[in-house]
């Protein structure tokens, strides 16, 4: 028992689950409630976190200087933001890189997992060792490895899990190669999102075996897949409208407009547009998910200040390999519609459009209607409904 558990802490631990179970509807299931006893949150977090300030930024909490902001966060169905920028100096912009996940969506994903007794487990993401603590106390330490990036988060989990009496695997290393060593797995538990499902993961999945992973594409960061693997190699599976995870760090993309996206020399074509453009990039997730399965990779950017006469606001599309981009102006008060500019083999917004039109006309679809069958070739293939209903998507490559 680690020397600094204390009355104080559980009864904390048992005002969080309480709080978990109101959000998710139902009380946490027994065994789930017993890990996070046996493994407070508080255990896991490092004495400096990092809040979300109110204003689309985060600001340093230390331990030491705010004890009850500190553990005000660690026991609050919260996300946690627990490094920033890499781990390099924040400076004046900092930026989460890794982070305790709130605990609802925690368990929410525990309990999709559908652990049973002496099954292993692959974790792509260790983070604060936090849910490794909870996957072992639940299977035992010997069936779960975990798989971290980040050299010195592993370092600080393992430590972690250790005084916290517990001894899965933590490898450092690139989470979407998974870890082979102890394949195959009867389930792989992602914490960070992807967006596309690698070949290795599938390989490493017992037949029969689950993939449960956030789900992410460049136009939003939304959504839970949980996939099947069957015996021809090929998984399949649907969506699920809960969370927004960091990205894998070998999925991302660093991207800007000016720098990457648009040249002096680009001639675009001009169009006009009454649809509600800046509403349908800002408004319901639902049509986000939509958006995003149709675009593949899409990305968006807004410029509240765009210093162009008599343009109040711009919304910027662009493809991620920077051969297409759209702008969408909104004039000031008192104008009627869009100003559309499009340049490029695609024309980003009219696809914006057409994937509108087909989100009304299927019914206003969230994630819970939509599929995803990898095939063993590695493509990707979304459906609507069942497998036997293709969605057009530009997205079909694993990699």
């Amino acid at each position: 028992m680690p020397e600094h558990e204390g009355q104080p802490e559980q009864v904390a631990v048992r005002g969080l689950l309480s709080a978990v179970g109101k959000e998710l509807g139902r009380d946490v299931a027994p065994q789930w409630a017993a890990a996070a006893e046996a493994a407070p949150r508080s255990w896991f977090l490092a004495d400096r976190v990092w809040l979300d300030d109110g204003h689309g930024g985060y600001t340093p909490c230390d331990r030491a200087s705010d004890p009850d902001g500190w553990n005000k966060a660690a026991y609050a169905d919260v996300p946690v933001v627990t490094q920033v920028n890499d781990g390099k100096d924040p400076a004046a912009d900092p930026w989460p890189s890794s982070s305790a996940s709130a605990p609802s969506i925690v368990f929410r994903m525990l309990e999709m997992l559908d652990l049973r007794d002496g099954m292993t487990v692959l974790e792509i993401g260790t983070g604060t060792g936090l849910t490794a603590a909870y996957l072992s106390h639940r299977l035992g330490s010997s069936n779960v490895v975990s798989v971290e990036v980040d050299a010195q988060v592993a370092t600080r989990a393992r430590a972690s899990l250790a005084n916290a009496g517990f001894s899965p695997e933590v490898v450092c290393g690139d989470g979407t190669r998974g870890w082979g060593l102890r394949a195959p797995y009867d389930r792989v538990s992602v914490t960070c999102a992807l967006q596309s499902i690698p070949e290795a993961l599938v390989r490493q999945t017992r037949p029969g075996g689950l993939i449960l992973t956030p789900w992410d594409n460049p136009w939003v960061c939304w959504g839970l897949l949980r996939l099947s693997v069957a015996e021809d190699g090929s998984a399949e599976g649907r969506f699920s409208p809960y969370s927004a995870f960091m990205l894998a760090r070998n999925q991302r993309t660093d991207l800007r407009i000016y720098r990457d996206v648009v040249r002096d020399e680009h001639v675009p074509d001009e169009s006009h547009t009454e649809l509600p453009a800046h509403g349908i990039a800002e408004d319901r997730w639902d049509l986000a998910f939509t958006i995003g399965v149709h675009l593949g990779n899409v990305w968006t950017a807004w410029d509240d200040d765009p210093d162009v006469d008599g343009v109040a606001r711009r919304l910027w599309l662009a493809t991620t390999d920077a051969t297409s981009w759209a702008a969408v102006d909104r004039a000031d008060e008192g104008s009627v519609g869009y100003t559309v500019w499009q340049y490029g083999k695609r024309r980003l917004w009219d696809e914006v459009a057409q994937a509108r039109t087909w989100w009304i006309d299927h019914g206003e679809p969230g994630p819970e209607r939509f599929g995803l069958t990898v095939t063993p070739q590695g493509e990707h293939r979304y459906w609507l409904d069942s497998p036997g209903n293709a969605v057009h998507s530009r997205a079909t490559a694993g990699r």
